[in-house]
C-alpha cells in the first residue's frame, strides 16, 4: 500500500502544480520585450497610455517611442523609486500596471480612428475623446477659460516667471473673512463638484488633494488652500510645467512626492481646499514657492521675495 501511495502523491503534486501554473495570470499586460527608444507598436501604445493615465505623458498616443515618451518614462521611474534608465523592463512595466489602468480596446480604437484624445485617470472615456476629437476649439476654450480668469491679475504680477494664477482676484472680495481670526474653514467658500472650472479633470483634483494632504496635513485650512494655490500658480507660470501632474511630479518640487506621502489618502478638508483654490481663493497673493522656515536650509529659497506666512509655511515669489 505504501509503495503505490507515494508515486500517486508525487504525480498528483506535479499535476496540481502544472494546473496552477496554467491559471497564473501574466505579471504585466505588456509583451516580454524591453521597450526602449525607437520602438513602435502595441507595447509603446500601452506604455504611452499608462504614462498618460498617471499624468507623466502629455503628448499624442501614437505608438512611437520618441523623446517625449523617453522623458516621461524617466520621470515615472524617478518618482516611483525605480532605476532611471528610460527602459521599460519587467520591473518598470510591473510598476506601471500596478499604478494605472489600461483599456486596450478603447485606446487602440481611438488610435486606429486617428482621434485626438486623452487618457487621464478618473476622466470618463466619452469626455476623453470629446476634449480634442471634434476640433481644437475645446482645447482653446479650456485654455481661454483659465486665461480669462486671470486677465485681471496680469498687471499685479511682479515676477515674469509667474504669468497667471488660477485664483481669480475679482472673486477674492467674496471669499473668506480672515481679518478677524475667525475659523478659516467656516469662513471659506463651500464649493461643490459642479463649481470645478473647465480645463481640470477629476484626476487633476485628486492629485492636488493628495499633494495638499501630503504637504499641508496639520496646517490651518487657509494653509491647505494656499498650497493648492501655489500648484495652480505654477501651472499658469511659463517657468513650470503647464499641467497639474507635471507641476506636482516635477523632480524635487514637493517633499510629499519625494517621501511618498502624496500617496496617503487625503481627508475631506484637503479636497475642499483644492476646490476653493480652483474657484478663486488664493490666500498666498500669487506665490509660486513656499517653505518651512524651521527646516529650510537653502539660501536660495530664503532669498526669494516673501509675501506672507500662513501656519508653518512662508509663501514667496
Amino acid at each position: 500500500m505504501k509503495k503505490t501511495l507515494i508515486p500517486f502523491l508525487v504525480c498528483f503534486t506535479i499535476l496540481a502544480g502544472v494546473g496552477m501554473l496554467t491559471n497564473v495570470e501574466p505579471t504585466y499586460a505588456f509583451s516580454d520585450q524591453v521597450i526602449q527608444q525607437g520602438a513602435t507598436g502595441d507595447d509603446v501604445i500601452e506604455l504611452q497610455a499608462r504614462l498618460q493615465y498617471l499624468g507623466f505623458y502629455n503628448s499624442q498616443i501614437d505608438g512611437v517611442f520618441g523623446w517625449g515618451t523617453y522623458w516621461a518614462l524617466r520621470n515615472f521611474q524617478y518618482e516611483f523609486g525605480l532605476d532611471i534608465d528610460g527602459l521599460a523592463g519587467p520591473g518598470t512595466k510591473q510598476k506601471l500596471v500596478d499604478a494605472s489602468q489600461y483599456d486596450r480596446a478603447f485606446v487602440e480604437k481611438q488610435v486606429d480612428a486617428g482621434n485626438d484624445f486623452t487618457y487621464y485617470g478618473g476622466t470618463p472615456k466619452e469626455q476623453q475623446v470629446k476634449k480634442k476629437a471634434n476640433t481644437n476649439t475645446n482645447n482653446n476654450q479650456n485654455t481661454n477659460t483659465k486665461k480669462q480668469a486671470n486677465q485681471g491679475n496680469q498687471a499685479n504680477k511682479g515676477n515674469q516667471g509667474n504669468q497667471g494664477n488660477q485664483g481669480n482676484q475679482e472673486k477674492q472680495p467674496a471669499k473668506p473673512k480672515n481679518t478677524n481670526n475667525t475659523n478659516d474653514k467656516a469662513d471659506a467658500p463651500q464649493p461643490t463638484a459642479t463649481n470645478v472650472p473647465a480645463g481640470f479633470s477629476q484626476n487633476d483634483i485628486k492629485l492636488m488633494a493628495n499633494a495638499v494632504h501630503g504637504e499641508a496635513r496639520g496646517e490651518p485650512y487657509e494653509g491647505k488652500v494656499a498650497v493648492a494655490s501655489v500648484i495652480l500658480n505654477r501651472v499658469e507660470s511659463p517657468s513650470f510645467p503647464n499641467t497639474v501632474s507635471g507641476v506636482i511630479f516635477e523632480p524635487r518640487a514637493f517633499t510629499a512626492v519625494a517621501d511618498g506621502q502624496i500617496w496617503l489618502t487625503p481627508d475631506e478638508s484637503a479636497k475642499k481646499a483644492v476646490l476653493d483654490a480652483l474657484n478663486g481663493w488664493d490666500p498666498t497673493g500669487n506665490a509660486i514657492y513656499y517653505f518651512n522656515p524651521n527646516t529650510a536650509t537653502s539660501s536660495w529659497i530664503w532669498g526669494r521675495p516673501q509675501i506672507k506666512r500662513i501656519g508653518k509655511h512662508v509663501f514667496c515669489m
